[in-house]
């Protein structure tokens, strides 16, 4: 009794601890009968607004009709789900949650248990997903340069933008489904195939003079830019293309007439310049000025050497001694120039040679500024690595229990994507209240791995205490520096990121990141950071969680097996003629059900059902039970009731139920002749007719005050004659095989 009362607080406990909202109803009623206090602070109502109450009396309920239609759906189906149910707080603002409900049996009673999950913050997090997809697809959509996609295994058009539709001509069903040299458009079919080619290998190529011809025959010059880039786990390839027909025109106006065209370069949005083959600069137009954040005087008063970054320079002269040479550079190429303001500039260069006769004089050209774009292209390049990396996180996470395995995997994408030089994470030991090693990556040595630091000391100790990120740009200068002593020798750590790892309130680690050279991150760097220490900290308690219910699983096991063992003693005990039977008939009970190949949760079932196959007979007077001579034909209906004494006894016993059938029907017998219910044939449960080859065979293999015990030939050929009338043959053969 004291051990049902200890495992119902267990259970009591689980339920108030619970981290989702649980009601308990009456399955026929549909009265509130219990509510955790999760859902109490949840919705904001008192225990007194729910318990008594049916489920539509609650104001939470926003749809009084549905709560009922779900609680008439329940007698039927006994489970359903709702996964995006609005309730209302007591305040008055509306949540969106995961609504499931069970019927299930306490002892004899049908309860409905109700799980109720907050799904706001995800449902948000969805529609912010969903609205930024829609963001990029008006983008697509309202883009004012051609676009194509093109899956990248195939090479065939998957999406088209209403840009290029409208420059060539084409329907958009004349672009989808077809190869980039199946569409009319693409006058040099085996240049577009060499090009798809080269994406496989290079990722990116650029056209910048391409002819393509619209539908009614016009030629059309265009700048062609692809890509490859990951879309989830797919690659496809964006294809860019701008139509530079009138662009094309213009450069070869101005080359052909300088003078003439001046105001329209000098007007011109684009940065225009002419540069002396030294490098100084002759002519700068009004939108290059803009560009650089320098006036006309400035510039014409530099060299081109003095805004190229040194990063640069080798660029720069490259595409300078093809000038040299009277090459006229193929495409647009793209230039780092440093601006006034000591930022760096990106631009979109066309140049050309300017001949005086024979000899090229200087060289002349139009910049657009690219630096947006670049920027755009970087950030978008590096949420799309961040996603992939928290993507791939996630599915490690979820995929195995080995916290070492996930947390390294989190480790490789904070020493790639942060491009740091080291970093480890410490777990947390709630019992000893210290941070201990659980990961690194990138140190030098492996003293890391011994690392134990209490909370509050050193900088992942306060980190862990007072629940902030700690940043220590320069180690060096610290004051209170502790990383400079042997454990970290050698390791020329600069600056040090400690970051706490939190989850529903509760500190798990810290994950600590180390570089040798200073850095200054952006907030883009941080958020990525503080990203991974959540995946982190998800790693640790999910592990955390499934060991504890793994302890708690087996400790439970433990309990019902040791207090069934419990159970057949007393038997045993109490019948002293019959001591050691059960034990016996037990194992081989497990035994011919394994020659039958039941698996091992059914194994334990067979165990728990024979160990308990006489616990009807506390229910047979002891004057019966203990006689020393056979029973009268008065005294067997008494002893016939022990099966049903064994029924009424365990069924009330959840996880006994799949034992029952052997002590309830291990009597009946294969032509119907048994009791208490006369089943015949495979009406009798397997588990039953397999233990009453068992029983007898004991029985009659052991002395009894009323006879001696038979020799085993001729229980055998007892049980042989049998076949067919007490037992199931099937069930005898397989028992003649083992040996007894």
């Amino acid at each position: 009794m004291q051990k049902l009362k200890d495992s119902e607080l267990r259970y009591r406990r689980l339920f108030e601890a619970a981290e989702d909202g649980i009601l308990i109803l009456d399955a026929e009623t549909g009265m509130i009968e219990d509510v955790n206090p999760f859902l109490i602070n949840m919705l904001g109502y008192s225990r007194e607004e729910f318990v008594e109450k049916k489920l539509w009396e609650v104001g939470a309920f926003k749809d009084i009709e549905a709560s009922q239609n779900a609680f008439e759906a329940l007698q039927i189906s006994e489970y359903i789900r709702y996964e995006d149910l609005p309730l209302k707080t007591k305040d008055g603002h509306l949540i969106q949650v995961e609504f499931v409900s069970n019927v299930y049996l306490v002892e004899d009673e049908k309860v409905i248990q109700c799980n109720i999950r907050d799904i706001t913050a995800r449902k948000h997090a969805e529609d912010a997903m969903q609205g930024s997809e829609a963001r990029y697809r008006r983008l697509f959509e309202a883009a004012e340069d051609g676009i194509l996609i093109l899956d990248a295994k195939t090479g065939r058009i998957e999406d088209v933008n209403p840009y290029l539709i409208k420059m060539l001509g084409y329907s958009r069903e004349e672009f989808i489904e077809k190869k980039l040299w199946e569409v009319g458009a693409f006058l040099d079919i085996e240049a577009s195939q060499d090009a798809f080619e080269a994406l496989q290998e290079h990722k990116f190529i650029r056209y910048e003079d391409l002819p393509l011809r619209a539908k009614d025959g016009q030629l059309i010059q265009v700048e062609f830019v692809s890509n490859v880039y990951l879309v989830g786990d797919e690659k496809v390839i964006q294809c860019n293309i701008r139509d530079i027909t009138e662009h094309k025109r213009i450069i070869v106006a101005l080359q052909e007439n300088e003078k003439r065209y001046y105001d329209l370069v000098n007007q011109s949005p684009e940065g225009v310049f002419i540069i002396e083959i030294s490098g100084k600069i002759l002519t700068v137009n009004k939108a290059m000025c803009r560009e650089l954040a320098f006036n006309e005087e400035e510039l014409l008063s530099m060299s081109i050497w003095d805004i190229i970054p040194q990063d640069y320079l080798g660029q720069y002269r490259k595409s300078l001694s093809k000038i040299l040479e009277g090459k006229i550079l193929e495409g647009a190429a793209e230039y780092a120039v440093c601006g006034k303001d000591g930022k760096i500039h990106y631009v979109e260069v066309l140049s050309a040679p300017h001949y005086n006769g024979k000899d090229i004089i200087d060289f002349q050209g139009i910049a657009r500024d690219i630096t947006a774009r670049k920027h755009s292209e970087e950030q978008i390049r590096r949420q799309l690595e961040h996603l992939t990396a928290l993507s791939g996180i996630d599915r490690i996470i979820a995929a195995n229990f080995d916290l070492e395995l996930s947390l390294s995997e989190i480790l490789i994408h904070v020493a790639v994507e942060l491009g740091i030089d080291a970093a480890d994470i410490l777990i947390l030991n709630t019992n000893s209240q210290m941070l201990e090693y659980g990961a690194e990556r990138g140190f030098r040595t492996k003293t890391i791995r011994n690392r134990q630091v209490y909370l509050g000391e050193g900088y992942a100790g306060r980190a862990a205490l007072d629940r902030q990120l700690i940043r220590i740009p320069n180690l060096r200068d610290a004051p209170d520096n502790q990383f400079l002593t042997a454990l970290l020798e050698g390791e020329d750590f600069i600056c040090y990121f400690g970051v706490p790892l939190i989850i529903k309130g509760q500190v798990k680690g810290v994950l600590e990141v180390f570089h040798r050279d200073a850095l200054e991150p952006d907030e883009e760097w941080f958020d990525f950071l503080n990203s991974l220490a959540g995946q982190a900290a998800i790693a640790i308690e999910i592990v955390t969680l499934f060991a504890s219910l793994q302890r708690s699983n087996s400790e439970l096991a433990m309990a019902y097996d040791a207090t069934i063992e419990g159970w057949s003693r007393a038997l045993d005990l109490r019948d002293k003629e019959t001591e050691g039977h059960t034990q016996r008939v037990t194992e081989m009970a497990v035994k011919l059900a394994r020659a039958f190949g039941l698996n091992e949760e059914e194994l334990v079932q067979v165990r728990w059902g024979a160990l308990l196959h006489d616990i009807g007979k506390m229910g047979v007077p002891d004057s019966i039970l203990h006689k020393p001579s056979p029973l009268t034909g008065e005294e067997w209906p008494a002893m016939k009731m022990h099966p049903t004494f064994a029924y009424e006894m365990l069924s009330p016993i959840r996880y006994l139920r799949l034992a029952l059938d052997i002590p309830y029907s291990h009597h009946e017998k294969w032509d119907g002749s048994g009791y208490p219910h006369g089943l015949k044939g495979a009406q009798i449960p397997l588990v039953a007719r397999i233990f009453a080859v068992v029983d007898v065979w004991d029985a009659l293999t052991s002395d009894r005050p009323y006879r001696s015990a038979w020799t085993k030939e001729k229980v055998r050929d007892h049980i042989l004659s049998s076949s067919g009338t007490h037992f199931d043959p099937q069930v005898v053969d397989i028992f003649m095989q083992i040996p007894a």
